[in-house]
């Protein structure tokens, strides 16, 4: 399973959120280059990079950012936060992400993002399925619609969809643990509808300890994020550098 640390971004600097409220943000460094130097030198290879700007503003905003940690790290990174245009798509490729996470936009522009998947093909486009109290949230968190989680993951399964973040917000930033049972529930669901392991669920929120990595291992999915636990010293990147030898 993949370790993917994350860096949310305001105004260019590393922050943290708790369950998604603005308001909350915790300022941990003012050069997410930096940080992101530290993660690869403990062996880490992969990074979630979250413009929290774009997210709010509804186009891409951090991504000279990005730009600057895909040009002076080895790190693969996943970018999300407020794509929406063709455009947005375009320049966060071009500023060095690998794969690019949509939200919001699957949500309010189901037919763009197909577009997107069927341009840049399932390994390039992530499914951001971020869910409160069961339902997708969009817009930075700060709108729920009345979509139902597992239904609205399954549906683009069956479209092609082989990646996806599933965020519980209420558990973000709480360091209480990951939503074990709704993680159990998609895979055993997604199961019967992409055979053959095409399916890559990327847990995230909560996530407080080792053991929690270990149990997420054991449940099947592909990758877990890891924000404030590392920020906050519940987990160490030592203990990272272990768990990729």
């Amino acid at each position: 399973m993949r370790i993917i640390p994350a860096i949310d971004l305001i105004g260019g600097k590393c922050v943290r959120l708790t369950q998604g409220d603005y308001g909350t943000a915790k300022t941990y460094s003012d050069d997410p280059l930096e940080m992101a130097k530290a993660f690869e030198d403990h062996g880490i290879r992969h990074l979630h990079l979250v413009d929290l700007d774009g997210a709010k503003a509804s186009h891409i905003v951090n991504h000279k950012v990005l730009e600057r940690i895909a040009g002076h790290t080895g790190l693969s990174v996943d970018f999300g936060g407020g794509l929406k245009s063709d455009e947005d798509l375009r320049i966060a490729f071009e500023s060095g992400a690998r794969q690019i996470t949509g939200g919001s936009i699957a949500v309010k522009d189901p037919d763009r993002f197909l577009g997107w998947l069927r341009s840049y093909g399932p390994e390039r486009i992530i499914l951001g399925a971020d869910a409160r109290d069961g339902r997708i949230a969009v817009s930075g968190w700060q709108e729920e619609s009345a979509l139902e989680l597992e239904p609205f993951i399954l549906e683009y399964l069956g479209k092609g969809v082989h990646y996806v973040i599933c965020t519980d917000i209420g558990r973000d930033g709480m360091l209480q643990g990951p939503a074990m049972e709704a993680y159990q529930g998609l895979l055993q669901a997604a199961g019967g509808q992409q055979p053959g392991g095409a399916f890559h669920l990327i847990a995230s929120g909560g996530i407080s300890r080792m053991e929690d990595l270990e149990q997420l291992r054991e449940l099947g999915c592909e990758g877990a994020i890891v924000g404030k636990a590392i920020y906050e010293g519940h987990i160490s990147l030592t203990a990272l550098e272990k768990w990729n030898t």
